[in-house]
């Protein structure tokens, strides 16, 4: 069995963070039905390049919608909004990301779909929450990495602001969204009532601050941008050999003292660095030395003797040497399942192992309204009715 065998997830939402979630609780075997518009469906179906397959497929559409039912429902109109109807009488969590008050409009909130089902679990995700100064806003992962503090620590000290280089806010909130339903599942086994969680962007990445706010509230010296490096931790970042960089992780006196005999560096009792207080206030004397010494070895030497010490370290991975490293493949972390149009599909691994009920992908990313005519007729239409529904490219 799989943890959610049995749940039904209808799934409104588009782009990353409502896919992210919901492809995940179809991971862990939920029946997600995916509903998109007709004609274009799901904005990242366009986002591109790279396209890959015959139907030149986004890749960013297929990397977060496997384990889903596709339909195409146009719901401004009455017949999409009476098929989401029947479609959440039947529904364990229904998830979206529509600006506040959308679904309302259409007749589609939470308080309209909970009168026809109310142990419905709504989880609605946006750039700033239903409540608050920002409610009205659109909200994007750039946004909110810029607004949450997160670009403010991350580049060089002296360099720009940056963004992380993958879409951290989206995929925060995806996460916690998927924490928000189990949270709900779990709580309806006592009162028998689903609920509505309101899940944004902003939220999910003051989250991430722990120390950082821990600063703000205490009004301590607050953390900067420093490249690599780490605000407490000495030395903990990256350091280039002779031939490239690898990352240094020294988190503990015993794996300084460690750490000062493998580079043969005597300096483990020198008062400047005795203590980590004392090598963060001399980070700059350290560094030098640090560099200073790895500088005669490659990164790969360095690795394999800091390896052998048992002092973390590593090397700074391109994305194609994370999957060209069998671990990858020991740890499951690539999934290959059959599409219809690029053949092979390729995706991420479920990173939690369980011992009895291990999350397993079912099926690829369904191609724009697959699934349709299934999902219609398991909701009681006809096959005339539901030839009156939108053609997956737009056509009546």
């Amino acid at each position: 069995m799989r943890p959610l065998d049995g749940v039904r997830v209808l799934d409104l939402s588009r782009i990353l963070a409502g896919p992210y979630c919901t492809q995940y609780l179809g991971e862990m075997g939920a029946d997600v039905i995916k509903v998109e518009p007709p004609g274009h469906g799901d904005d990242t179906r366009n986002w591109g390049p790279p396209f890959v397959g015959e139907t030149d497929e986004a890749v960013y559409y297929l990397a977060a919608n496997r384990n889903k039912r596709g339909i195409v429902l146009d719901l401004k109109s009455e017949r999409g909004q009476e098929a989401v109807r029947r479609l959440a009488e039947s529904a364990d969590v229904l998830v979206e990301n529509f600006r506040p008050g959308t679904l309302e409009k259409w007749g589609l909130g939470y308080e309209q779909l909970s009168a026809l089902n109310p142990r419905l679990i709504h989880v609605s995700i946006t750039g700033f929450g239903q409540t608050g100064r920002y409610r009205d806003r659109p909200g994007y992962d750039l946004v909110a990495q810029g607004m949450g503090g997160v670009m403010d620590l991350t580049g060089e000290a002296d360099g720009a602001p940056a963004k992380v280089g993958l879409p951290v806010a989206d995929l925060n909130a995806g996460t916690w969204s998927i924490i928000a339903v189990l949270m709900a599942l779990q709580a309806r086994h006592t009162t028998g009532r689903g609920q509505y969680l309101d899940v944004s962007l902003l939220d999910a990445q003051l989250a991430w601050h722990v120390y950082a706010a821990g600063a703000h509230f205490y009004d301590a010296p607050r953390p900067k941008r420093m490249g690599s490096a780490h605000p407490s931790i000495v030395p903990y970042q990256a350091f280039p050999a002779s031939d490239g960089w690898l990352i240094i992780a020294v988190g503990s006196e015993k794996l300084w003292r460690k750490f000062c005999e493998v580079l043969g560096l005597a300096i483990a009792e020198d008062p400047r660095f005795v203590s980590n207080a004392a090598r963060a206030a001399h980070r700059e004397e350290l560094t030098e030395l640090i560099t200073g010494a790895l500088a005669g070895r490659t990164a790969a030497e360095w690795l394999k003797i800091f390896d052998d010490a048992s002092v973390p370290a590593g090397p700074i991975n391109t994305v194609d040497e994370v999957y060209q490293d069998p671990w990858a493949q020991q740890r499951e972390q690539i999934v290959r399942l059959p599409h219809p149009s690029v053949g092979t599909y390729f995706g991420t691994g479920f990173p939690v192992k369980a011992s009895d009920t291990q999350p397993a992908p079912t099926s690829a990313p369904p191609l724009l309204g697959q699934h349709t005519a299934e999902v219609l007729a398991e909701l009681g239409y006809s096959e005339a009715e539901i030839a009156e529904f939108p053609h997956p490219d737009g056509r009546e």
